[in-house]
């Protein structure tokens, strides 16, 4: 069994996080063919191990296994930071708002632009929000 990809797990939390977003996807690209190639030689040790009628080593499963299961966090923890990252989906959408809030008040008297925002903390209260 290759066991190159089940020793990179020591080096993970010595990994700082991109500074990039394209970096960061980088990453989460290697990080998902990794978890895909330990699970692939997990399969293979199964099935070899059904046509062998032997018992899997117990060792390299666990350790087959510990590191699918830091990759999989590496992979959350590197997916939560792509989705912080500046320039992401959330501050784009923040910044959205902020451009319709622009363009829609300069439409509108004072008292109308109240009368707006009371309606839309009214539909959020409808909804659950607040």
């Amino acid at each position: 069994m290759d066991t190159a990809i089940l020793q990179d797990q020591e080096r993970r939390d010595k990994t700082p996080l991109p500074a990039t977003r394209p970096e960061c996807r980088n990453r989460i690209i290697q990080l998902q063919s990794d978890i895909a190639a330990i699970r692939d030689q997990i399969a293979v040790a199964d099935l070899n191990r059904q046509v062998n009628s032997l018992p899997m080593d117990p060792a390299w499963f666990a350790r087959a296994r510990s590191a699918l299961r830091h990759k999989r966090e590496e992979l959350a923890r590197m997916q939560e930071h792509l989705r912080r990252m500046p320039g992401g989906p959330e501050e784009t959408k923040a910044r959205l708002k902020e451009c319709i809030i622009r363009v829609v008040r300069d439409h509108f008297t004072e008292e109308q632009w109240r009368t707006v925002l009371d309606r839309a903390h009214h539909l959020l209260a409808t909804q659950g929000g607040a």
